[in-house]
């Protein structure tokens, strides 16, 4: 996820976006954090990006959204998508460094 890393002398680091697709019926469990408070930038940084999850249903396209720490009954063709928190810039923004 380009971009979703706090501003800051040096950029927090980027959050990433996972995507499995279900081949049969089971229960998906999640225990995250960084969901409701986004990680925290330092020293005048910026915040970075909270995460989120969700779940695109195969047959209907309808999207399930997931809390922290929850549990959903996945079934076939299912999509389960998450993206990552980013991380918090460190330092004022001024003279933006950016983290590879």
């Amino acid at each position: 996820r380009l971009g979703s890393g706090g501003a800051g002398k040096w950029t927090g680091g980027c959050g990433v976006t996972r995507e499995i697709v279900f081949g049969e019926e089971m229960n998906l469990s999640i225990l995250s954090n960084r969901r409701r408070i986004a990680p925290y930038g330092m020293q005048g940084g910026s915040d970075g990006e909270k995460g989120r999850h969700w779940v695109v249903r195969g047959k209907t396209g309808e999207k399930v959204e997931m809390g922290p720490c929850d549990k959903v009954t996945i079934y076939e063709g299912d999509k389960f998508v998450m993206h990552t928190p980013s991380g918090g810039g460190y330092g004022k923004p001024e003279t933006t460094t950016t983290s590879s």
